[in-house]
């Protein structure tokens, strides 16, 4: 099955089925051009009916997201989905409660907004870093689930992915990025640092899927060993959440267009493309 896990109570990470692969290039390429145009019909519908999506994406670091995201918006209009990678706060957002720089970056009607990590950091490097206090971090979990039910309530699509791979693939992909001159930019001394922390990491994110993998905003754990199975898993996913209820296929014409095109071509032409103008019926 080319898909995520869904995260239910009892969830752990470590026993995650890692072993999930494509059989060729063919496959992968025929199965992601297919989500990539039904992405872009999506995108088509957000925008004209003025819909908001937001895609949280959290992983491991060379876990894969950066090529994910690329593949999943690879067809899109750039005009109406934005990608916000989040890095540590800046001195101004230090400064106010760590849900406020994400506040800013909400989406406007008609677009979707990809987080690339989120305010989850709250719960994880600020928790094993102690750049946040216990009482803080305990207290982000309720904080961060009213924060998403709003967003819900709101009418928001809420997607959120976390990509796993294996203590071993992270090594081997360090190891790949360290001696290969386009690869340098990939890594950076607090990506090693982090993988000294990752059995608190593990604990970590374990309580964070427990705690916020609610009925309103569930999480989705994507097996990210393969990177072709990754990239169909994680758009098939968010093809399905940001289309769920969702009527398919190209948006009705605006009643305006109809109307000013009524003006411009006259009836007869309108009747004859078999349009019919608003407050009248058709000849």
């Amino acid at each position: 099955m080319t898909s995520a896990v869904k995260v239910k109570s009892g969830f752990r990470l470590a026993e995650l089925d890692l072993d999930r692969r494509l059989p060729d290039e063919a496959t992968y390429l025929q199965k992601l051009r297919k989500l990539q145009l039904a992405m872009l019909e999506l995108e088509e519908i957000y925008r004209v009916e003025r819909r908001r999506g937001i895609i949280a994406l959290e992983g491991w670091d060379a876990s894969g997201k950066s090529g994910a995201i690329q593949r999943l918006i690879e067809r899109l209009d750039p005009r109406w989905v934005q990608v916000w990678p989040i890095g540590r706060p800046s001195p101004e957002e230090q400064g106010r409660h760590y849900l406020w720089r994400f506040w800013q970056r909400l989406p406007p009607p008609g677009q979707i907004a990809i987080f690339d990590r989120t305010w989850y950091g709250r719960v994880l490097v600020e928790r094993v870093e102690a750049l946040a206090r216990p009482k803080e971090w305990r207290r982000a979990y309720d904080e961060i689930n009213a924060f998403e039910k709003m967003l819900v309530d709101d009418g928001v699509r809420l997607v959120k992915l976390f990509l796993h791979i294996s203590d071993e693939e992270q090594l081997r992909r360090f190891r790949e990025r360290i001696t290969t001159p386009t690869k340098h930019w990939k890594i950076s001394p607090e990506d090693i640092r982090n993988r000294g922390h990752r059995r608190n990491y593990l604990s970590a994110l374990d309580e964070m899927f427990e705690l916020t993998s609610t009925a309103t905003a569930p999480w989705h754990v994507v097996p990210a060993e393969y990177k072709w199975f990754t990239r169909v898993a994680m758009a098939k996913t968010v093809v399905k959440a940001l289309g769920k209820g969702i009527a398919r296929g190209p948006p009705a014409l605006d009643p305006a267009v109809v109307k000013a095109a009524a003006q411009l071509m006259g009836h007869k032409e309108m009747a004859a493309l078999g349009l019919a103008e608003p407050g009248r019926a058709k000849d």
